[in-house]
């Protein structure tokens, strides 16, 4: 296939992917919108205000960029592991890994399609925060590069996930079991400081905490990590991600039957 071709033949899955998500949008953009809004209204205007600052912020101003995150994460994730069940199930995904399309344009494909998903929801989330504080992003860049590579991670982790489920029910054991626990304990709520040391190297092992600070560096110029590491995590697991990703689809496994 020629430039044109594999520029076509990923355009197409792109599309199809983002007319998926935004054709059913009361199920897909419309919940984590009033599911976050009601984290606004309880952690942030009502207990909040009962916390006090925390790492030099009001509270609210402290957990929105953790609950942007969050959302961005579940639907990353979420629009990649039900569209490519799905596409498995229904035994289209065999259609379209003998076609002469390459692995690698369909991976991509689907991967931006969840990107995309993420990138709506968080813009959502963000607008709907500014009726609950104020923000003044410090770094635009570092803020956009972050929510952009977690999106693709997580992408890549929902293609994962939906590999290897068997059934419908399977692809809700991850984010019940795994995902949501990670995000909750990734410093969403709350700063790494305030745990007691132990705690604190042992919160150092969770990928989603220097996600979800790398990002409110960005916005608001706190970090309880290294800014830098975490953009290495970050790039690592995505690299990690991609190549077994390809590597599940070039060997077929599990998804031709």
């Amino acid at each position: 296939m020629n430039r044109h071709e594999l520029f076509m033949a990923f355009l197409t899955i792109l599309v199809k992917e983002v007319r998926r998500f935004v054709r059913i949008w009361p199920q897909t953009l419309v919940p984590p919108a009033i599911t976050v809004a009601l984290y606004y209204v309880i952690f942030g205007s009502l207990i909040g205000s009962r916390i006090g600052p925390m790492g030099g912020f009001d509270y609210m101003q402290f957990v929105v960029p953790g609950l942007i995150m969050m959302a961005v994460i579940t639907n990353s994730y979420a629009n990649v592991v039900s569209s490519f069940f799905g596409a498995k199930f229904q035994h289209s995904i065999e259609e379209l890994l003998v076609s002469p399309t390459p692995n690698w344009v369909i991976l991509l494909g689907f991967t931006i399609g969840g990107v995309a998903r993420g990138l709506c929801v968080g813009l959502i989330v963000t607008v709907l925060s500014l009726a609950f504080t104020q923000l003044h992003v410090e770094h635009p860049l570092l803020t956009v590069l972050v929510v952009f590579l977690t999106a693709v991670l997580f992408s890549m982790a929902g293609l994962i996930n939906a590999v290897f489920a068997n059934s419908f029910d399977d692809i809700s054991i991850v984010p019940t079991f795994i995902l949501t626990p990670l995000t909750y304990l990734g410093g969403v709520f709350y700063s790494i400081d305030l745990l007691p040391p132990f705690w604190r190297a042992v919160s150092q092992a969770n990928p989603i905490l220097h996600m979800v600070n790398a990002f409110r560096y960005g916005v608001l110029g706190v970090s309880d990590v290294h800014v830098g590491t975490a953009l290495g995590m970050i790039c690592l697991f995505i690299a990690a991600a991609w190549f077994y990703c390809l590597h599940l689809l070039n060997s077929g496994k599990r998804l031709r039957q």
